[in-house]
Order: C-alpha cells, then sequence, then structure tokens
C-alpha cells in the first residue's frame, strides 16, 4: 500500500507529457492547442492584424479573400508590408465566413484556427465549436476590441494569441506600447480647459463603404485621444464605441467648427462625388468659416477591415499638434506616424499610405 501512494504522488510530481495544452479563448472556451504552434489560419476582420503586430504572420499558411482581391484603395498598413499575403491560398470569405472543405484540404495544414468574432459572441460563418467540429482543429476565438471601453477586449485578444503562437513578450511589450501612447496623449492634452479648445468636425468617414462628408464618427478615436473638442460627440454624448452618422447641412453650419478633418476614404467616390467634392463645389460648405479659412485637413482613414490602431494613433498626434500647437512643440506628424507603422507593423509606410489618397494626409486639403 505505501509503494502504491509513493507510485501515485510520483505521477502527480511528474506527470505523463501529452505534447497538448490548455487554454481559455476569449468566449469563456477551454480549447486544446499543440504545445508548439507553427502554423496558424486568422479568420475574421483584422485577425491577420493582429498576428502582424505580434510578428508571426509568417506562421499564417492561408488567408481568407479579402487579401488577394485587387483593391485601388487599400488602407491596410499590415497588408502593405506584407504583399506574400496575396499569394496564399484562400480557406474563405471576409468576415469570418470560413469554408471547412478549403481549411482541411490545406497543405501545410493549419495547428490551429485563430477566429475574431465581430460582436459579443456572434460571427459570421461558422460558430467557433462548429468549425473546430468540422474540421478537427482547434478554434480560438478572440474578441477584437477598441481603445476605449472595449480596450480590455483588445488587449485579451493580443494575450491569447500571443499566448497561441509563442510570442507572449511582444503580446505585453505591444500592451505597454499602447499605454505610453494613450498616456502620453492625455498627458499632453488633458487639462487643456473647454473654453481654450477650438472646435472640430470630421466628415467623409467610412462604413460599410465610402460616404460624402456629412457622414462622421460621433466618438472618433482620435479626437477622444487628445481631448479635443468634437461637436458631434457633444450632439450625442453617449454614444459609445465604433459608429456612424450623418449630420445635416444646416446643423453642421449652425456648429461651424474651428476646423474641419477630411478622412481621406471619401476620395473612394471619384473626383465628382464625396467628401472633397461637396467641399469644393456645394454652395452651403461654401459658408463654412473653416473652409472660407482654409482650415481643412485630410487624415487617414482607419476603419479599413476593423480598426487599424497604428493609423488611429497616428492621426491623433497630427490632429494634437494642429489644434494644441504648443503641447506637440517636438513632434512632426509624419516622421511620428512612421515611428509607430514601424513599431506596430514592421515598415514605415507613411509616404505609401499618403500616397494612396492624392498625397493630401496631415496637410491642407486643397480646395480650388
Amino acid at each position: 500500500m505505501r509503494f502504491f501512494l509513493i507510485f501515485l504522488t510520483a505521477l502527480s510530481i511528474w506527470p505523463q507529457k501529452s505534447g497538448d495544452r490548455d487554454l481559455t479563448d476569449a468566449l469563456d472556451r477551454k480549447v486544446t492547442i499543440p504545445e508548439s504552434v507553427e502554423r496558424v489560419i486568422c479568420s475574421g476582420s483584422g485577425c491577420l492584424r493582429l498576428l502582424t503586430y505580434l510578428q508571426a504572420q509568417d506562421m499564417a499558411v492561408a488567408v481568407d479573400d479579402i487579401e488577394n482581391t485587387p483593391q485601388k484603395f487599400d488602407a491596410r498598413p499590415y497588408a502593405m508590408v506584407n504583399p506574400n499575403f496575396k499569394k496564399l491560398p484562400v480557406f474563405g470569405k471576409l468576415h469570418g465566413g470560413d469554408d471547412p472543405e478549403l481549411i482541411m484540404n490545406l497543405d501545410p495544414a493549419p495547428q490551429v484556427i485563430l477566429k475574431v468574432v465581430e460582436t459579443g459572441e456572434e460571427t459570421a460563418g461558422p460558430d467557433p465549436a462548429d468549425l473546430q467540429e468540422k474540421t478537427g482543429i482547434p478554434v480560438v476565438a478572440l474578441k477584437y476590441g477598441d481603445l476605449g471601453w472595449m480596450k480590455n477586449d483588445l488587449y485579451n485578444a493580443l494575450r491569447i494569441m500571443g499566448e497561441v503562437v509563442g510570442r507572449k513578450p511582444r503580446a505585453e511589450e505591444l500592451i505597454r506600447f499602447f499605454d505610453e501612447i494613450i498616456a502620453d496623449l492625455k498627458n499632453r492634452t488633458a487639462d487643456i480647459p473647454k473654453d481654450k479648445k477650438p472646435s472640430v468636425f470630421i466628415g467623409g468617414v467610412a462604413f460599410a463603404g465610402p460616404h460624402g462628408f456629412g457622414s462622421t464618427e460621433p466618438s472618433y478615436p482620435p479626437f477622444n485621444l487628445v481631448s479635443a473638442r468634437n461637436l458631434a460627440q457633444e450632439a450625442d454624448p453617449g454614444i459609445m464605441g465604433m459608429n456612424n452618422t450623418d449630420i445635416e447641412k444646416a446643423k453642421l453650419i449652425e456648429w461651424d467648427p474651428d476646423f474641419l478633418f477630411l478622412d481621406l476614404s471619401t476620395l473612394q467616390l471619384g473626383e465628382e462625388a464625396g467628401g472633397l467634392y461637396e467641399l469644393k463645389t456645394d454652395p452651403a460648405y461654401q459658408t463654412l468659416s473653416a473652409v472660407r479659412t482654409r482650415q481643412v485637413y485630410g487624415v487617414l482613414p482607419y476603419n479599413w477591415y476593423n480598426r487599424n490602431f497604428e493609423s488611429i494613433f497616428a492621426n491623433a498626434y497630427f490632429i494634437g499638434k494642429l489644434i494644441y500647437p504648443d503641447r506637440f512643440i517636438e513632434i512632426d506628424p509624419a516622421v511620428k506616424a512612421d515611428e509607430i507603422y514601424t513599431f506596430m507593423v514592421g515598415k514605415a509606410v507613411f509616404a505609401d499610405m499618403n500616397g494612396l489618397f492624392q498625397d493630401i494626409a496631415f496637410r491642407r486639403v486643397p480646395l480650388n
């Protein structure tokens, strides 16, 4: 009996190695994955971006179809620095439209499927548990999150993905980087009294495609990061998260913001449509003080197959420099943007991004 007890104790101290490990995903599912992961696929909007942030993009063995669909405009820095994504096989459609049969026929096969759920526990395409059952491949669900009230979801996604692909130190490095930038922007601007803040408005914001100048985002993240006086948010202060709304011309004329910003995604509508065309030709917009004094500036799109956090930060430094110049004296927005891009996606791409949008990012928009 004594020998038997000693034997059981030994088993508890030196457990058998199974070659697998367990983790808990964003849906509180216990998922068993291989001890060492070298091959993955990323399903859902933004998932491959997070993998790139973690410097593990070479582990992807296939992509969804947005990666190899030709696009005249494409404001995704992670894709710009990884043109090889276009050469990888396709396992399904964008926004999580996974095809189990395509996945099972991949060679080499992924060891883990990383899947961003769209909203809450709902996702396009197969449910993570169903996809796992159909393919026989572990599926780890993630919530993409944002820089506001869902920031914990973002950080959790980085940590879970970092654990899967063996990049836990890089995940923590990214989270520190995010926190440092958020704190830096807040420390520069948070103490500015409201009556010292110029009023601002961003128009031409994309949402499920390009829109005209009246399209805005009341909780526009770059404005929030620099404590800007966003008139659209003041009009609807209860809005949280990414959202889109159209502001009537009469309301915008009534507000008459000190600075106007143009989300350059609106250029997708062509030379005779969209926000830039409207600012140049619409008599109503011509009455705005910012249009008359040429206080209209271009900013890079950030909402392109989910949030490009690096572009949010880059835009925030430009906007902060413009509206609070004494608080950002040492900042060159283009240089700062490339510092951010280099750290997050591995390459300075501001010039390339700007070139896609008529080279009017971070400068006055030509209205003649």
